[in-house]
Order: structure tokens, then C-alpha cells, then sequence
């Protein structure tokens, strides 16, 4: 991929026809993101379920919740550069039937190992989707102002997708087993194949070079392993096997940027880094999903675990995100345009960390008000900030190498969700283990109430009543202990990422429409 002469500065783009369906084009694609966003976070509510069932340690459980994230956040830069070679419109509609061929076998998964190899073989699916998606949006669109709405809807649905999983998921486990969460997968992978065939357009790079395997494989192993170390380190603290993961991580990754700066035909053009508006812009991405999956996938426990509400219930409860998303994403094109990139990013950023703040005082007790108060304001910030930096990082490059472009935004939301879930949940689970077992209780039930906060509920089961109330208290109020410290990570490290993006994004502007 070459760059561009003068960084990621938005370019001056000639005026093109506008293409006829483009909108019906860009339902299909938003059908696609919303799938693989849901699928993202769908688990969160069936984790009891599923603990009863498979009956996993905490750390496979963690595995479950993340590996899906991990193996997409490996593959994206290396699935967006398959698709600018091989054809955009190829890659998603292969993905699509594999995406939902694997969804069966999550969904008829009989072991933890099976659970996690099923959800490891997901994501490499889903990493065909998301770069496409986003890539054929730059292709179809050539005005920046539609193309800005477009990204919005676009990043409405990824944002959406986050915080509609559990709502989904709640009504499908209040009438159906856990499964039932993959299987809704099938319908819309094969409406997305079938209208996808007929209506989007295929684009690739017309003199892409070769494939470079061994900077594939560089990426990947980079990604996946300096990722592991981070989620072993924050669960089980400083070893030998985590060092040894995070050295291969990042001398792989290091190896990967040299690569890229020394072959005529880059998996990803390392140069768009060297301008502070583009690297800004990556990291308020990875950043602003960090707080938002990590919020969402914790809550859905605590409003099942600690409040006692249904599964829909505590996936409802949840929809404020999505609306604050999908409507803050519409809108952000134009906010950006009347103030400010940075502005808009950096306020968003803000308005995240502060509602991750609040929640610093959560209780056991909390009244809905203000859970559903700061899950709006996550999702209003969210919705403003990623979708200005996707639209930020896709007009930084000519359209042809629109597929790796989007790959860098695609990654930074994925590894921001797998992230999210593998440091505030190592947060929670370390705070959580920590727990006093009321007296009298056997061994074995108490080693399976301190492996989740699910399994404690499911050993109280088999315990007097007396015993089962000051076991399932303790277990509870430990769990909400490690959400307030884990809230209170969270919302520093977002603070301090608004004001990074203050400075970072000062003078981006986003491209004007044709004579506007």
C-alpha cells in the first residue's frame, strides 16, 4: 500500500455520479456489523446459563467471553488487505456462510474446550466481515457528506449491535436454551448472501501486490499474544509464561512494523501512523469500546446476579446504550462539521469516563435510575466518538486501500472489546476470589463459588438456607466491590484519553461534500 504525499489530511476527491441502490447496499452491510457486534456481547446474559451447563472454570469463562474478540482483533489487518486484493464483496459473502456454519457448532457446543475452540472459529469468520463492510461503504459512497451519514449508520449498528446483544439474548433465554443465541445468526447470514449478492458492488485495489503470508502470520501472533499476556498477567499477576507470551508478542509485532515499512506492497501502511490526527484517531477508537464492552458485558451479570432480574429484563434494562449510540452516530457527521473533530471525540470520551465515574458508588441496591442515566451517557459518548474517528481513519487513504484502512479501525474496536472484558474483568475477578466463605461450608462448594460469581449462585443450591444467604451476600457484595474498582480503572483511563484526544486531533477536519 503506498501512502498518501501529505499524511492522513483529508483529500480532495473529484466529484463522482452518485451510485443508484447505494442506500439498500449500505442496509445489507449494516445487517452484517450489527450481526457480528451482537454476537460480541449476546454471551454476556447467557454466561449463568452456560456455567450451569458446561460448567467451565473462571478462567475458561473469560476465555468464552473473549477469545471471539481476540482472534478478530488478530486477523482484521490481514482480512482488509485480503479483501482490497481478492475483492471486497468476495471475502463478506464467503465469511457470511462461514459465519453461519460456525454459529451451529457454538451453539451445540458440549465442553468448555469445545465452547472456546467454536468461538476462536467464529472470529476468524467474523474478521472477514468487518473490514469489508467498512471498505465497501468508502467505495459506494463518494461524497463525504453522505459517506459521514453512512459511516453513522454504520457505526450506529457496530455501537447498537454492542448494547442490543443482551436484549436479544434475554428474550431468546427467557423462551429457549443458550444456543438459541448463535442460531438467530442463520436467517440473517443467509438474507446478507442473498440481497448481498445482488446489490453491492465489488472493489478491490487495482495493483495490490502480493499477499505477504509471513506478515500475516506476524500480526496475528503479535495481537493474540501480546493480548494473552495482558489477560494472564491482570488475572494471575507477573510469571514466567506471561512475560514469555508478551516478549513474542511484541517482538512480533515489531518484526510485523519493520516488514510493512521495507515491502513495495504493505499488509498495512505504517506511515498513516506518523501523523498524530491518524494515530489519535485509532486510539480514541480502541479506547472508547474498551469502556463500552467492558461496562455492558459486566452489568448484564450484575443485573442478573445481584439484582435478580431476568434475563430480558437485564438486557432491557441495557437498551439506553444503544440508543444514546444509534443517535449520537447520526448525528456525529454533522457535529463534527459545525465544532470540532476533536471536540466531539474528545467529548465523547469524556461524557464515558465520567459515567464510568458514577459508578464508582454502585451498590447492591443501586435504583435503575441511575444505572439507565450512565448507560445513555456511554452511549451518546461511544456513538459520537467511534464514529468520527472511523470516518476520521477511512478518508485518510484513496479508496483502493479503503479495505486495510478500515482494518486499522475494525482492530482497534475489537481489541478495545476483548480489552474491555480482559482488564476490567481480571479487575473483577481478582477483587471477586477474594471473598469470605461463611463457616461450615464444604470445600468443594466453596472453590466452585469463588471460580464466578455464576458458579456461587449455582452452589447455594446445595446448601442450608442459612449458609446459602451468607454465602450468595458475600459473593455478591465481593463481586460489586470489583465492579466499583474496575469502574473506577475504567473511567481514569478514558479521562486521560479525552484530554490525549484534545491534543492529538487538534486542526482534523473531516472532507466537505461536493460543492460544500
Amino acid at each position: 500500500m503506498t501512502g498518501t504525499a501529505g499524511g492522513p489530511q483529508t483529500l480532495a476527491a473529484p466529484a463522482e455520479t452518485p451510485r443508484p441502490g447505494r442506500w439498500l447496499a449500505l442496509a445489507v452491510l449494516a445487517l452484517a456489523v450489527l450481526l457480528v457486534a451482537v454476537d460480541a456481547t449476546v454471551l454476556g446474559l447467557a454466561t449463568p446459563f452456560l456455567s450451569e451447563d458446561l460448567q467451565p472454570t473462571g478462567t475458561q469463562l473469560l476465555w468464552i467471553g473473549d477469545v471471539y474478540s481476540f482472534v478478530i482483533a488478530g486477523l482484521l489487518v490481514s482480512m482488509g488487505s485480503l479483501g482490497d486484493r481478492i475483492g471486497r464483496k468476495k471475502l463478506l459473502l464467503c465469511g457470511a456462510v462461514a459465519f453461519g456454519a460456525v454459529s451451529v457448532l457454538n451453539a451445540y457446543a458440549s465442553t468448555p474446550e469445545m465452547m472456546i475452540a467454536a468461538r476462536a472459529l467464529l472470529g476468524v469468520a467474523g474478521a472477514t466481515l468487518m473490514p469489508s463492510t467498512l471498505a465497501l461503504i468508502r467505495n459506494i459512497f463518494h461524497d463525504p457528506k453522505e459517506r459521514s451519514l453512512a459511516i453513522g449508520i454504520w457505526g450506529a449498528m457496530a455501537s447498537a449491535g454492542a448494547a442490543v446483544g443482551p436484549v436479544v439474548g434475554g428474550f431468546l433465554l427467557g423462551h429457549f436454551w443458550w444456543g438459541s443465541v448463535f442460531l438467530i445468526n442463520l436467517p440473517v447470514m443467509a438474507v446478507l448472501v442473498l440481497v448481498g449478492a445482488k446489490l453491492l458492488p465489488e472493489s478491490r485495489d487495482p495493483s495490490p501486490g502480493p499477499w505477504d503470508l509471513l506478515s500475516v502470520a506476524l500480526s496475528m501472533t503479535g495481537v493474540i499474544a501480546v493480548v494473552y499476556a495482558i489477560k494472564e498477567g491482570a488475572t494471575h499477576g507477573p510469571g514466567w509464561g506471561v512475560a514469555a507470551a508478551a516478549a513474542v508478542g511484541v517482538a512480533a509485532l515489531v518484526w510485523f512494523v519493520r516488514r510493512q515499512l521495507t515491502l513495495p506492497s504493505p499488509l498495512l501502511n505504517m506511515r498513516l501512523f506518523h501523523h498524530k490526527g491518524f494515530s489519535g484517531a485509532v486510539l480514541a477508537d480502541l479506547l472508547t469500546v474498551l469502556g463500552l464492552s467492558g461496562m455492558v458485558f459486566f452489568l448484564s451479570q450484575f443485573l442478573q446476579l445481584v439484582q435478580g432480574r431476568s434475563p430480558l429484563e437485564a438486557g432491557l434494562a441495557e437498551l439506553p446504550a444503544a440508543i444514546g449510540a444509534v443517535t449520537a452516530g447520526l448525528l456525529a457527521g454533522r457535529a463534527a462539521r459545525r465544532f470540532s473533530v476533536r471536540s466531539v471525540v474528545a467529548g465523547g470520551l469524556a461524557a464515558i469516563g465520567v459515567a464510568l465515574a458514577v459508578l464508582i458508588w454502585l451498590e447492591s441496591d443501586t435504583a435503575y435510575p441511575v444505572l439507565g442515566a450512565a448507560l445513555l451517557v456511554v452511549g451518546v459518548g461511544a456513538g459520537f466518538s467511534f464514529t468520527v474517528t472511523a470516518d476520521v481513519i477511512l478518508s485518510s487513504v484513496p479508496k483502493e486501500q479503503a479495505g486495510a484502512a478500515s482494518a486499522v479501525s475494525e482492530t482497534a474496536y475489537e481489541l478495545g472489546a476483548a480489552l474491555g472484558i480482559a482488564l476490567l474483568g481480571s479487575i473483577v475477578t481478582g477483587v471477586y476470589r477474594d471473598f469470605a466463605v461463611p463457616a461450615g461450608v464444604p470445600e468443594a462448594t466453596a472453590e466452585a463459588a469463588h471460580e464466578s460469581l455464576g458458579g456461587a449462585v449455582e452452589a447455594t443450591s446445595e446448601l442450608p438456607a442459612d449458609q446459602a444467604t451468607g454465602l450468595l451476600t458475600s459473593a455478591q457484595e465481593a463481586f460489586v466491590d470489583g465492579l466499583q474498582i474496575a469502574s473506577g480503572v475504567g473511567a481514569v483511563v478514558l479521562l486521560a484519553t479525552a484530554a490525549a484526544a484534545w491534543f492529538l486531533l487538534r486542526g482534523q477536519k473531516l472532507e466537505e461534500g461536493y460543492g460544500g
